[in-house]
């Protein structure tokens, strides 16, 4: 092209410019604009489909743990201990876990005999509930030896109307091994009291008749009714066989 011709063309685009109309320079613009919004697009794409680690995960607020609906209450967290745990936590439960090759046993920090049953019997009552070692050694055993005092029988029986709820509970606790060592705690606390116990027998047969129908305790319920109708007398059979009718007396 002449330089005439390039002048020509040039003044042909400012004159498009002015009156409004888009000339080749306008249509390079827009295509490049194009062009970024497209690239811009790509990028957002590409940014929502990276890959999982990629994306930041929300961090839970402070106020969540006071939220209830965030808080899962099946959680370990959320479980708070029984007062057996948080005594022995404490350093409240006088004895310790000795562990041996063969059995465990346990140590006292002073002579049982010379200790008060009120609270220390009830709190290893209540540690029989507990599901988690040595809190449920501790518990059984030590309830085990207090019982076995000299003088225990007069200690324990002003305590039954406490025991015997707490025992209760262990008694209807859906986990086998704590109503077995419920269980074998009433035959010995049983075995101390004789008859007195035979006012609150009533109270805790209850629980004790829905495992009596199971088979797989139907032999150690047995057992421990019959106990708990030696130790008690012939009252304590007519209490059992208000509650349990199919209970065979040691007597027949």
């Amino acid at each position: 092209m002449s330089e005439g011709g390039m002048q020509q063309a040039k003044k042909c685009e400012d004159l498009s410019f002015r009156h409004g109309r888009p000339g080749n320079i306008s249509k390079k613009k827009s295509s490049g604009s194009l062009m970024k919004e497209k690239t811009v697009t790509q990028k957002g794409k590409t940014s929502m489909s990276s890959t999982p680690d990629s994306i930041i995960k929300p961090q839970p607020r402070p106020s969540d743990r006071l939220n209830p609906k965030t808080i899962d209450p099946f959680g370990a967290q959320s479980r708070a201990p029984s007062a057996f745990a948080a005594i022995y936590s404490k350093g409240g439960i006088p004895c310790r876990l000795i562990h041996g090759s063969v059995k465990h046993k346990l140590q006292w920090d002073c002579l049982p005999e010379t200790l008060p049953f009120d609270p220390l019997l009830i709190t290893f009552a209540e540690g029989l509930r507990e599901t988690r070692h040595p809190h449920t050694f501790v518990s059984k055993e030590g309830f085990k030896e207090l019982l076995l005092v000299e003088g225990a029988a007069q200690k324990a029986f002003p305590l039954l109307p406490r025991l015997v709820p707490v025992l209760k509970a262990a008694l209807a606790h859906s986990n086998d091994e704590v109503f077995e060592r419920g269980l074998n705690a009433l035959v010995q606390l049983s075995a101390v009291v004789g008859p007195a116990l035979n006012d609150h027998l009533k109270h805790l047969l209850s629980s004790l008749s829905k495992r009596h129908m199971s088979k797989k305790f139907k032999d150690q319920t047995t057992d421990a009714l019959q106990k708990l109708e030696q130790y008690g007398g012939k009252e304590s059979l007519t209490i059992i066989k208000s509650k349990i009718p199919t209970y065979c007396s040691i007597s027949s």
